[in-house]
C-alpha cells in the first residue's frame, strides 16, 4: 500500500467522523486512534454486535483507505480494551458479556481461599422514580428524570455475600420492568437488549457499617464492618449508564485490583 493510501483522504471517514465527533472521541490524533475511535462507534451504535466477527484487517483498511498497520494497531488497543477477542484460527469477535468475562473484568470480591466464583442474584426490588440529587450527579443527569432502582442480594454457595443497590437512567432503559426476569449477568441484558456495552468502570471503595436493610438481608449484625464499592459504568460513548453501591461482606473474601 502506498504511502498516500496510508494518510486520510478527503471524505474518507466522512460519515463515521461524524459520528465519532459527536461522541468527543476524535482530536489531534495518530492516524490508529482515529481508525480506533471509528471502529468503537461502530459496536456503540449497534452495527458490530456482541459476539460478532468483524472483517479482517485487510479489509478494514481497504474500506478506510488506510494500512493494515494503522488497523493492526487499532485493534490490538481494542483487544487491550476488552472490546474485541482473537480467536485462533477463526479471527476476531466482539466481546460477549459471558459470565466469564464479567467475572474477571468487572467482578473483584476473590475467596482468601480457593478460586473465584460467579455469584448467583435475588432481586429484592424494582421500582421507578425521579432521580434524587445523589443519583442525578453520579449518572450525570439532570434532577428529576426517571430512572429505574433495582435492589438485589448476591450469593456464593447459597451464602449471602453482597448487597446491591443499582440506579439506571431510564430513558436508555425502557420497560425494564416488563422482564419476567431480572438475569443474573446484567451488562449482558444491557448489551443484548438495549444496544449498551459497558467499557469501563470507575470505583471507589470505603468501609461502612451494615444499616438494618444490609443486616436483614445480609445476615450479619447492625453495624458489622462492610466494603462498600461505589461504581459509575461507563458506555462506550463515555456516557455514565448505571450507578453502583455494593456492600460487601469480607470475613472470607477480599477485593482483588490487579494493577498492570
Amino acid at each position: 500500500m502506498t504511502s498516500a493510501r496510508m494518510e486520510e483522504s478527503d471524505g474518507d471517514f466522512q460519515e463515521e467522523r461524524f459520528r465519532a465527533e459527536r461522541a468527543g472521541k476524535l482530536g489531534y490524533q495518530p492516524l490508529y486512534k482515529r481508525v480506533k475511535a471509528l471502529l468503537v462507534a461502530r459496536i456503540a451504535d449497534g452495527r458490530w454486535q456482541a459476539g460478532q466477527s468483524i472483517p479482517n484487517e485487510f479489509q478494514i483498511a481497504e474500506e478506510l483507505n488506510v494500512s493494515q498497520g494503522t488497523v493492526r494497531k487499532a485493534l490490538h488497543e481494542m483487544t487491550l480494551d476488552n472490546l474485541l477477542v482473537r480467536r485462533q484460527g477463526r479471527g476476531t469477535f466482539v466481546t460477549s458479556y459471558d459470565d466469564e468475562r464479567i467475572l474477571f473484568q468487572f467482578f473483584k470480591l476473590t475467596p482468601d481461599e480457593g478460586s473465584r466464583e460467579f455469584p448467583d442474584s435475588t432481586v429484592l426490588s424494582l421500582e421507578s422514580g425521579d432521580a434524587n440529587a445523589a443519583e442525578a450527579d453520579a449518572l450525570a443527569i439532570p434532577a428529576g428524570n426517571p430512572v429505574w432502582r433495582l435492589i438485589r442480594r448476591r450469593t456464593l454457595g447459597e451464602k449471602p455475600l453482597i448487597i446491591e443497590r443499582i440506579v439506571l437512567p431510564a430513558e436508555h432503559f425502557p420497560e425494564l420492568d416488563r422482564f419476567e426476569t431480572i438475569p443474573n449477568n446484567v451488562y449482558g441484558l444491557y448489551s443484548t437488549r438495549y444496544g449498551i456495552t459497558v467499557a469501563r468502570a470507575v470505583e471507589r471503595l470505603k468501609a461502612v457499617g451494615a444499616d438494618a436493610h444490609d443486616a436483614r438481608h445480609l445476615d450479619c449484625p447492625f453495624g458489622m464492618p462492610l466494603l462498600e464499592v461505589d461504581r459509575r459504568a461507563v458506555g462506550l460513548d463515555d456516557r455514565i449508564v448505571e450507578w453502583r453501591i455494593s456492600r460487601c461482606l469480607t470475613e472470607a473474601h477480599h477485593y482483588l485490583s490487579d494493577l498492570k
